[in-house]
């Protein structure tokens, strides 16, 4: 395999690590964990790809915005990576907030594909309630023990301690899935501002802009987010759902053999 490149961030770049070579495909996280989230699929998918993973400002090495951290100054954070970084277009593979900043990206036409998993943006307003609650818990209690998260990680019985809810077996997680934590809910600067404009007043518009190829995949068993990516279904003219019914929030880390057939899929449809 390729020596994967660690990138520290500096003006105009996220921090975040590079390997293999190919269509470039962009890994992005969710909100309260960091690019060790794609810990299952990074090497894999550089056997045929160059991958970037990124850290989303706030989280683990990326530094925070100086104006609020909407979506789409997220995404405007990305876009101004891949520039400097020569990027032009990518394959955009994004979990929860980092797959609504994946079809952001499509919509802005930065994206030859996109997969976005458990994508967030489209819940009703009791569901945003319960997810800002799970999160600001999540935050809370993380925050408290983040001294303690590399020896939890460690072992089984700490990682299902760590990451339930967002995994549907998160005992099987990797350690670096476990310690992606300690730069998102334990550690992620701005961390209230991200979840009042990500979860709580996120509206996506401009959707039927989307052009390339889009599958949305859903989790059987989300506990946080179940009734979403379907939303987008009809919004997307070029959109697909896909429902992997053993997989919980983050399906590239339950499923990951299914997410990658996925991600395989969904790039050779883009040509």
């Amino acid at each position: 395999m390729p020596a994967t490149v660690p990138i520290e961030a500096t003006a105009g770049r996220l921090a975040g690590e590079r390997t293999g070579s190919g269509e470039p495909v962009l890994l992005l996280h969710g909100i309260g964990t960091s690019r060790g989230d794609f810990t299952a699929l990074f090497a894999r998918l550089a056997e045929a790809h160059d991958v970037l993973a990124l850290d989303l400002p706030g989280h683990g090495g990326s530094r925070p915005l100086e104006r609020p951290q909407t979506p789409a100054a997220l995404a405007d954070a990305v876009e101004a990576d891949l520039d400097a970084r020569g990027l032009g277009t990518v394959h955009a593979v994004g979990n929860s907030l980092g797959g609504r900043i994946a079809l952001e990206l499509a919509r802005r036409g930065r994206a030859r594909s996109v997969v976005a998993l458990a994508p967030s943006g489209m819940a009703l307003p009791h569901e945003r309630a319960y997810e800002a609650a799970l999160m600001a818990r999540a935050r809370a209690e993380l925050s408290a023990i983040r001294p303690a998260i590399p020896a939890l990680a460690r072992t089984a019985a700490g990682r299902a301690a760590l990451l339930a809810p967002l995994r549907a077996r998160p005992w099987l997680a990797a350690e670096e899935e476990a310690l992606a934590l300690r730069g998102g809910f334990a550690g992620a600067e701005r961390f209230w501002d991200t979840l009042w404009w990500t979860v709580l007043l996120d509206v996506p518009a401009g959707l039927e802009a989307i052009r390339c190829p889009v599958t949305l995949v859903q989790g059987g068993l989300d506990a946080i987010a179940p009734g979403q990516a379907a939303r987008y279904v009809p919004l997307i003219p070029t959109a697909r759902l896909v429902v992997l019914p053993f997989a919980g929030h983050a399906p590239q880390a339950d499923s990951p053999d299914e997410v990658l057939r996925i991600v395989e899929e969904t790039t050779g449809r883009a040509g």
